[in-house]
């Protein structure tokens, strides 16, 4: 499914631009070991999230591509659950494929995203910034986007 989105600020701890001084140096990379060791390599991609706004749209976990249960990667909370799907993002005529990154809402204690925003994993993309329109498409079979009326 093909959504339009606007590129949001985010709390800035998964790059570590946040200030958080649990995670100076950013949550991904404190979970990048974690997540390589179950499989997933995400060096080819920026190390932090870019967080984009589908209103009207919410997201539904349908089928992730990858579910990891149970990753102690920080000594400040306790173990999180994470879901990651597909995604494509449309920007300015190119595509850049990439990951949404959801930590589970059930096993995560702080910096809660909204419902109608997706957390993407990508490479880094010169020349987007907040407020930016852009596509995303996620498949449906993944993750499911519901219009709120």
């Amino acid at each position: 499914m093909r959504v339009k989105g606007k590129v949001i600020p985010g709390y800035g701890v998964a790059s570590g631009k946040g200030g958080d001084p649990r995670y100076h140096e950013g949550t991904l990379k404190l979970q990048y070991p974690h997540f390589k060791e179950k499989g997933l390599d995400l060096s080819p991609f920026y190390m932090g999230t870019l967080n984009v706004n589908i209103a009207p749209y919410r997201y539904q976990i349908i089928k992730p591509k990858l579910y990891f249960e149970n990753i102690a990667w920080s000594d400040h909370i306790p173990p999180e659950n994470f879901y990651f799907f597909d995604v494509s993002l449309h920007f300015k005529g190119k595509r850049f494929g990439g990951l949404v990154y959801m930590p589970d809402p059930q096993t995560k204690e702080d910096h809660l995203q909204k419902p109608t925003v997706l957390e993407l994993i990508l490479p880094k993309i010169n020349g987007l910034h907040y407020g930016d329109n852009l596509y995303v498409n996620v498949p449906e079979e993944q993750l499911g986007l519901i219009r709120d009326a």
